[in-house]
């Protein structure tokens, strides 16, 4: 009788085991233990149920490690009509891992494409070398680059600042080059719907989303947003069938139904430290939005950058006056946490694993910041929503809007108000910096891994 103690010794390893796989494989290492349970007790007496309970483990493992993209290709996730399928539902981020380029990529020059917004431009530069190789002039305040869904156009949003010429301008990656520049009316940031059928533009000055031919740029349709003041970043539920984005003077977030194309939803987020700091003015001027502080404070702040976690279920705001990071519940559209940063809180870039979250903390509390401020890179663990490190930018700046390198080994983020780019080694935060053109924004790295792109600087899926 001494095999049904060892037997269920070692089934109780493999189920801790199965506690580690996600909902999907972890249901079907259970039903395999369970198996082997019971067989386990009918052949104790012949001394078998150890040999057999470490089989039945065995042979699972060694299922997994033979072949994984079988064991979590029953994804349970329902996408939308059009979306490309949910392959690991614990980790949307799965298929912009390291290396997992798509065809569509083939040829593409590596490069880094930083908008200068006040000098009207993009700064070019090869990764490999981290050298300046190029400028081109593009539309008036160019503020993003951004790949297309289908990931063989780049587009620049010039979004003119509340003048009339804005203009969006397509770069070919396999040349690098622009192409011809089309009139658009304050072209703030691009994404695309999940299904690639349309690209939102989005209008900040006229609180609208643009729907346009993805190819084109021709409009499809209006979706105007009169209580998101400020609308600026967005990222999108799992099954893609609804959008979050940020109102960054309303201090709250909009709920977007993507199939509907309607309003789902909006949320006030709630003041976290409220603060007024020496160095704030009464008021903020951003174009021709004059916005009072004392109310950002007061309903929450400044929401920026929101990326959704690696398994669909959080969404995390940056909120540049409550430096840090609002956890929101995107079914549900409440608030469930908050995770401090640093000052600023800005933008949000997933590791290419999937298990780390960087964020850049611009370093300042105003839209028009000065230059070597406190800014820093925190890191936040998905798994524990604990910050793990913080790399402080040397001698002070200002990071801003960026992306992580194909292979995941550097982090690039423009300095906003130091006219720079940082270059951070993901490992240990060292950092190297690049002199760019006047206030670059949101810069991308291409060729990024990834079947799409949702949009932004890089949004991959």
């Amino acid at each position: 009788m001494r095999g049904v103690p060892v037997a269920a010794s070692l089934a109780g390893l493999f189920v801790t085991t199965c506690g580690a796989w996600r909902p999907g494989i972890k249901r079907e290492c259970e039903m395999l233990i369970l198996q082997g349970r019971r067989r386990a007790r009918s052949l104790a007496r012949v001394g078998m149920a150890a040999l057999l309970s470490l089989a039945v483990g065995a042979a699972y493992l060694a299922k997994i490690d033979a072949a994984p993209e079988a064991a979590i290709a029953a994804s349970p996730i329902e996408t939308i009509p059009g979306m490309p399928p949910v392959i690991d539902a614990g980790n949307l981020y799965g298929e912009a891992r390291a290396g997992n380029f798509s065809p569509a990529v083939a040829g593409a020059l590596p490069r880094v494409y930083v908008p200068d917004r006040i000098s009207g431009d993009v700064t070019v530069i090869d990764p490999a070398t981290f050298k300046v190789v190029g400028r081109f002039q593009v539309g008036v305040n160019p503020q993003h680059v951004v790949p297309a869904w289908d990931l063989k156009t780049l587009w620049v949003v010039n979004n003119a600042e509340g003048r009339p010429n804005g203009s969006i301008t397509p770069i070919d990656p396999l040349t690098g080059k622009p192409g011809r520049t089309i009139m658009a009316e304050d072209p703030y940031n691009m994404y695309f719907t999940p299904d690639g059928r349309s690209a939102i533009v989005v209008v900040e000055a006229k609180k609208q989303l643009d729907f346009r031919d993805p190819q084109s740029m021709a409009l499809q349709d209006v979706l105007p947003t009169p209580q998101c003041s400020g609308i600026n970043h967005a990222d999108f539920s799992i099954d893609g069938r609804y959008a979050i984005f940020t109102c960054e003077y309303d201090g709250g977030l909009l709920k977007v139904d993507m199939v509907n194309r309607r309003i789902a939803g909006s949320l006030t987020l709630s003041p976290q430290g409220a603060r007024l700091h020496a160095d704030l003015p009464g008021e903020l001027d951003v174009g021709f939005t004059r916005v009072s502080l004392q109310y950002c404070l007061s309903t929450g702040g400044m929401p920026q950058d929101i990326r959704v976690s690696p398994d669909g279920r959080l969404f995390y705001v940056a909120d540049m006056l409550a430096d840090g990071v609002y956890l929101v519940d995107g079914d549900s559209f409440k608030e469930v946490g908050f995770i401090a940063t640093g000052i600023g809180t800005h933008g949000l870039y997933p590791s290419r694993d999937g298990t780390k979250l960087y964020v850049a903390n611009r370093g300042a509390h105003r839209v028009e910041g000065p230059p070597h401020g406190h800014g820093s890179v925190s890191v936040i663990d998905f798994a524990t929503q604990q910050v793990v490190a913080n790399w402080p930018i040397p001698g002070g700046g200002s990071p801003d809007m960026g992306n992580v390198s194909a292979d995941g080994k550097y982090l690039w983020l423009s300095g906003r108000f130091d006219n720079v780019v940082y270059v951070i080694d993901t490992t240990t935060g060292a950092m190297k910096i690049i002199p760019v053109g006047k206030e670059p924004h949101g810069l991308t790295v291409w060729p990024q891994p990834g079947r799409y792109s949702l949009g932004h600087t890089g949004n991959m899926r």
